[in-house]
């Protein structure tokens, strides 16, 4: 491992159980898994280094938090090596799928191999260090059209309050955008932050979604409890309840404070509101229709 990269620790191994009745078909859209790194080497241009997270380790978080469905989230780490996560979907008990990195240069036939495998958006990393393959927010654009014969999305890391024009690049994408850490904007930048307004003006649009994971990624607070979240998740579901899904972000990878409960945090959901509809879509319905989950 190269000196001056840094290692990350690893998630809080007793997981709680969660403090609500988790609705059948709950679905975990937003969780890596990361080694082990002898058979799955990490991209020397990676911002970090990730504890080994396996698939038996998944499969037991999600037991204890009666998650039924789950769409893997590529990482920064691999580039747009797919191997960790595809050879894990292949295996997997569950229903599930995967959002993968790619390249300009991927054949029509590799991403058409990888919708076979359960593939269904390609992720745009523009936040941690190399998981933006492509050099332009533009060539995504022009890439995105040959998304859409595949019914995929594009899901970008960006933090919307910094990210110029985002309503305009959501309109000009040929497929859905799906927004990573409820915008990962800080807390205190303020509800009434432009790019977060626009960021809702997107969301209300239909073609925009917003993964509510990685709460303890936009707070101020040093520890659980997050309630300085709340307000910020409280406005997305007002501006788009339909257009919201659920994520852990498992096992948490750069994150050098109090490392979370996932029991915690999906307990959070009831925290953001008490409508027993608003959880269903979230944790059900809407993941289900993005990435095509059937009864």
């Amino acid at each position: 491992m190269a000196d001056d990269i840094p290692v990350c620790p690893g998630p809080v191994a007793d997981t709680t159980t969660p403090k609500f009745d988790v609705p059948n078909g709950a679905c975990d859209s937003h969780f890596h898994v990361f080694g082990p790194a002898s058979v799955y080497a990490y991209s020397p241009k990676r911002g970090y280094t990730p504890p080994d997270a396996l698939p038996s380790t998944l499969n037991e978080l999600h037991r204890i938090l009666g998650i039924e469905r789950r769409v893997y989230t590529q990482p920064s780490v691999y580039g747009t090596d797919n191997s960790a996560m595809m050879d894990a979907l292949a295996k997997d008990p569950l229903p599930a799928r995967a959002i993968i990195a790619v390249d300009r240069d991927v054949s029509d036939k590799q991403l058409e191999d990888w919708h076979n495998q359960g593939a269904r958006g390609v992720r745009f990393n523009l936040v941690d260090k190399g998981g933006m393959p492509f050099d332009t927010i533009d060539e995504v654009i022009a890439f995105s059209a040959r998304l859409k014969p595949f019914g995929w999305h594009v899901e970008f890391l960006i933090h919307v309050d910094t990210f110029e024009h985002l309503a305009e690049t959501v309109a000009k994408m040929h497929v859905d955008v799906v927004v990573g850490h409820m915008g990962y904007m800080k807390t205190d930048a303020g509800l009434d932050n432009p790019g977060f307004l626009e960021f809702l003006e997107a969301l209300k649009s239909g073609k925009c979604w917003a993964k509510m994971t990685g709460a303890y990624r936009v707070t101020v607070n040093e520890a659980p409890p997050y309630d300085d979240v709340v307000p910020l998740a409280q406005a997305l579901i007002a501006a788009a309840p339909d257009q919201l899904i659920w994520g852990s972000d498992w096992p948490h990878p750069w994150h050098y404070r109090e490392m979370p409960n996932d029991g915690y945090l999906l307990d959070q959901v009831t925290d953001w509101t008490g409508n027993q509809t608003v959880i269903q879509k979230m944790l059900v319905d809407n993941p289900a229709r993005l990435y095509e989950f059937s009864d």
